[in-house]
């Protein structure tokens, strides 16, 4: 597989678990409701249909925005959004809000994964040390 294909890959994982996680905490009673296979079957086609446009998005010059940080965070909030909205109906009673809160959730975990990830980890690494050195 060509180092841009195995790039695309890692790039659609990471682009399914943000959304699906978000979408499983954004749907009203989703705590309560974990075991449930409606649940994540809902959060599952969020996931995959985020993960989808990411790796479209690839083929075209928006491509330049996974490289930085913000605007890495700012298209797959916007990805989770229109994934979310397009997976299911708004479960709040004002529309579309609960779609706008799950893409914004998503959005803070892939900021909050490239600080934790970025250099193989290396934040991680070093409190982990910390706390059992």
């Amino acid at each position: 597989m060509s180092p841009e294909w195995k790039r695309r890959v890692m790039l659609f994982i990471q682009r399914f678990w943000q959304p699906t996680s978000a979408c499983m905490t954004c749907m009203p009673g989703s705590w309560g409701n974990i075991m449930s296979l409606a649940h994540w079957v809902v959060a599952f086609h969020t996931g995959v249909l985020t993960g989808l446009l990411a790796v479209l998005l690839t083929f075209t010059p928006a491509a330049k925005l996974y490289a930085h940080r913000y605007g890495n965070a700012l298209i797959v909030g916007l990805l989770t959004t229109a994934g979310d909205a397009y997976s299911h109906a708004s479960h709040y009673h004002i529309p579309y809000v609960e779609h706008i809160l799950t893409g914004a959730i998503s959005g803070l975990l892939t900021l909050a994964a490239s600080y934790l990830f970025e250099d193989r980890a290396r934040r991680v690494r070093a409190a982990w040390a910390r706390v059992f050195e």
